[in-house]
C-alpha cells in the first residue's frame, strides 16, 4: 500500500515479475558511467533496504518459505548486479584514462563520491617508481605500493561502499531469531464480573503464561540485520467498560523470551582459528573497502576523427600481485590509509579484517602493522595482497550499561536513556514507533544526521548498530558481556507491567537490582505527570507474581527486601502503584493508547536494561 501511495516507478520488490524486469532492463544498458551507476545504485540499495524490511518486520505466521526464499534471492542478484555494474563503469573509465593525466604525475586519478560510495581509481600511466604513493585528496584514502607495482601496468581502485553487501550474506540471519521460548499463550484475563473487587482489592494473581518452547529458523541462513527479535512481540492493552463500572486496563501478550542460554549453548560453532573474526562479538562498522589491483585495459587511440580502442574478451581484469616471479622472494606488503568515514562511531581503535570469499568469512591474517590516528581519523595498516576490508569493532562495547531511566514525556510519548561506558543514548517513543533524540559521547552531540526522525524499533535497532552504537543484546550476548542474570519470565513480565504504567510513571536504575538475585527485580519508580515535576524516587521489587515497595532507599547502605511501613503486597505493578498514585495519573494509566504501551514494551524488552545494567 506504501509503494502504491507513493507513485514512483520504481518496482514493487515483492512482485517477481516487476524486480526481475528491472534488474533485465539494467543489465542490458550498456551506459556505464560511474556517476549514473551510482544514481541507478541508490534506487537498488532502496529495494534492497525494502526487503530486507520486510524480513525483518514481518511475522513468521505471516511470510511463506516461498515468499522469503525469493525476498532473498532478489537481494542477492539486486547485490551482484550493483557490483557487476561498478566493475563496467571501471573498466570504462580506465579505457579513457589517459584523457584524464595529471598534470604533475602523468598518471590518471580520480574520486567520485554520493552519500552511499566514494570511488577512487588511480591509473600507472607513466610506470615510474617514484609515483609509487598516492592520496586522493577528495577521500583522504591512500597506498603506497611495492617497486615492482609502481613499474607495471596497473590501476588501483579503493571502492568504499558505505554500505556492507558482503558479511551480510550470511551473518544477519544466522539462527535468527533466537528469542525464543515462544509464549504464544495469552496471560488470563480477569474475568469481567470481578472488575469491582479487582478495583478495591487487586491483590488476586494473575496466572501466569504458560511458555512452551519452539525453535525458530531462518529459511536458508540469509539476512536479518536486527540484533533483536521485536517482530513477534505483540502487547495489546484492552480497556473493558461496563455500566456503572470504572475502566480498567488488561494486558495480553503474546511473549517471545530468549532461549535459555543452556539450549542456546549447544548449538553453539566453537571458532578453533585464532584469525576468524567472531562475528557474534566483532561486526563491520562504516561499510566495505574493496581495494583492488586491476590490468589498465588498451586505451582510446584518436586516428583523424576516429576513435579506436582494442576491446578485449576478458572485460575487467585483476592485477595479479604477488607477482609471479616474486612468489619465491620476500614480499613487500601494500600499505593503505584509510580515512575513517564520519557518520559512524569507533569507540576504540578498530580492528581491520579482509574477506575471504572461499570461507565466506572475514579473517585478520593478512593485515599487519596496524596504527590508528584518532585525532586525524585515518587509520593505516599493510597487506600481503590486495583484498576487501572492513573496520570492525565489538558490537558490546556499550554493554553493560551504567545507567537506564524510562519517563513519560506527553500524551502516549515517553523517552528511555541508556547510560553506558561511551555514550549516553536517548530514544523517543511515540504510539508505535520510535525516534532517535540524541547521542552523546563526552557531552557533545553525534551522529545528528540520524537523529529526529520517526522509525520503526526494525529500523531503528539496524541503524544504530551500523553507526556503531550498539544496544540491542543478542541471544548470545551474555558470553561477551557480564550480564545481571534474572528469571527470563520474571524478566519479560516486568517489562509489560512498566509498559502499562509507562504513560504516568517513570523507571529508572536501581544499584540494589544487582543484590537482589536471579528471581527478583528492583528498579526505581516515580509519579510523574509533568515534564518538569521532580518527585523522590521509591524503590519497588518485583518477582512476577508479587509487587512490593521497599523500605530501603537508594543511599541505603545494605540491601534488604523489607517491605516499606504501611504498604503491602500486590499481584501486578499496576495495583501495587495505584496505593500510592493521584487520581490524575490513574486516568492517564487507563487512557493510555495500546500502540504506546506496546511500544514502551518492545523497546524494553529489545535493549533488556534489567539485565544489561
Amino acid at each position: 500500500w506504501e509503494h502504491y501511495l507513493s507513485c514512483d516507478e520504481s518496482p514493487d520488490p515483492t512482485v517477481l515479475q516487476e524486480i526481475n524486469t528491472f534488474m533485465s532492463l539494467w543489465r542490458e544498458d550498456q551506459n556505464e558511467d560511474v556517476q549514473l551507476v551510482m544514481k541507478k545504485g541508490e534506487e537498488v540499495l532502496n529495494l534492497i533496504e525494502k526487503l530486507q524490511f520486510l524480513l525483518l518486520d514481518t511475522p513468521p505466521n505471516e511470510i511463506t518459505e516461498k515468499e522469503t526464499a525469493q525476498y532473498q534471492e532478489s537481494i542477492l542478484e539486486l547485490q551482484n548486479l550493483l557490483h557487476q555494474k561498478y566493475n563496467g563503469a571501471t573498466e570504462q573509465l580506465l579505457k579513457t584514462a589517459s584523457t584524464y593525466e595529471d598534470s604533475d604525475t602523468g598518471n590518471m586519478q580520480s574520486v567520485i563520491k554520493d552519500k552511499n560510495v566514494t570511488f577512487c581509481i588511480w591509473a600507472n600511466l607513466k610506470k615510474k617508481a617514484r609515483f609509487k604513493n598516492h592520496v586522493f585528496s577528495d577521500a583522504q584514502h591512500g597506498f603506497d605500493l611495492p617497486k615492482s607495482l609502481a613499474v607495471s601496468n596497473v590501476a588501483v581502485r579503493i571502492l568504499h561502499t558505505h554500505y556492507d553487501h558482503v558479511s551480510p550474506l550470511w551473518l544477519h540471519c544466522q539462527n535468527v531469531p533466537k528469542l525464543d521460548i515462544l509464549g504464544r499463550k495469552e496471560l488470563n484475563q480477569h474475568s469481567k464480573d470481578n472488575i469491582e473487587g479487582l478495583e478495591e482489592e487487586g491483590k488476586k494473581a494473575r496466572e501466569q503464561p504458560d511458555a512452551s518452547t519452539e525453535k525458530v529458523m531462518c529459511s536458508d541462513g540469509r539476512k536479518s540485520d536486527i540484533p533483536f527479535q521485536e517482530n513477534s512481540n505483540r502487547t495489546v492493552v484492552k480497556e473493558i467498560t461496563e455500566e456503572k463500572k470504572s475502566e480498567v486496563l488488561d494486558i495480553t501478550s503474546e511473549v517471545q523470551e530468549p532461549q535459555t542460554q543452556e539450549e542456546t549453548n549447544e548449538k553453539e560453532e566453537v571458532i578453533t582459528d585464532e584469525n576468524i573474526v567472531d562475528l557474534q562479538q566483532f561486526v563491520p562498522v562504516g561499510g566495505v573497502y574493496h581495494i583492488e589491483a586491476l590490468q589498465i585495459p588498451p586505451q582510446v587511440k584518436q586516428i583523424k576523427d576516429w576513435s579506436m580502442v582494442e576491446l578485449l574478451e576478458v572485460g575487467l581484469e585483476a592485477f595479479p600481485y604477488p607477482l609471479e616471479e616474486d612468489e619465491d622472494a620476500t614480499q613487500t606488503p601494500i600499505q593503505i590509509t584509510l580515512r575513517l568515514p564520519d557518520n559512524v562511531m569507533y569507540f576504540k581503535d578498530p580492528v581491520v579484517a579482509r574477506w575471504d570469499a572461499a570461507g565466506q568469512q572475514w579473517r585478520t591474517d593478512g593485515i599487519s602493522n596496524t596504527t590508528c590516528e584518532t585525532q586525524e581519523k585515518s587509520i593505516t595498516f599493510e597487506m600481503d595482497a590486495f583484498y576487501t576490508v572492513a573496520l570492525l569493532q565489538d558490537a558490546h562495547l556499550n554493554m553493560p550499561y551504567r545507567a537506564w531511566e524510562l519517563q513519560p514525556t506527553g500524551v502516549d510519548e515517553g523517552l528511555l536513556t541508556v547510560t553506558t561506558v561511551f555514550a549516553t543514548i536517548r530514544i523517543k517513543i511515540k504510539g508505535h514507533q520510535c525516534m532517535l533524540s540524541s547521542v552523546a559521547v563526552e557531552e557533545k552531540d553525534v551522529l545528528s544526521h540520524l537523529t529526529g526522525k520517526w522509525i520503526s524499533l526494525v529500523e531503528l535497532g539496524a541503524v544504530l548498530k551500523k553507526a556503531g552504537v550498539n544496544i540491542f543484546p543478542r541471544e548470545y550476548s551474555h558470553k561477551y558481556v557480564t550480564e545481571n542474570k534474572k528469571v527470563l519470565r520474571t524478566e519479560v513480565k516486568a517489562y509489560q507491567e512498566m509498559a502499562l504504567v509507562a504513560s504516568a510513571f517513570a523507571f529508572a536504575w536501581s544499584k540494589w537490582n544487582l543484590e537482589a538475585g536471579e528471581g527478583q527485580i528492583v528498579f526505581k519508580v516515580r509519579e510523574h505527570l509533568k515534564v518538569d515535576s521532580v518527585k523522590d524516587w521509591s524503590l519497588y521489587m518485583f518477582n512476577g507474581q508479587r509487587a512490593q515497595k521497599l523500605k530501603i532507599s537508594e543511599t541505603s547502605e545494605a540491601f534488604s527486601g523489607e517491605i516499606a511501613e504501611d504498604t503491602e503486597f500486590h499481584s501486578t505493578l499496576y495495583h501495587m502503584l495505584k496505593d500510592f498514585a493521584s487520581k490524575e495519573a490513574i486516568d492517564k494509566v487507563e487512557a493510555a493508547s495500546f500502540l504506546f504501551v506496546d511500544g514502551v514494551y518492545q523497546l524494553l524488552l529489545a535493549t533488556r536494561v534489567l539485565t544489561y545494567s
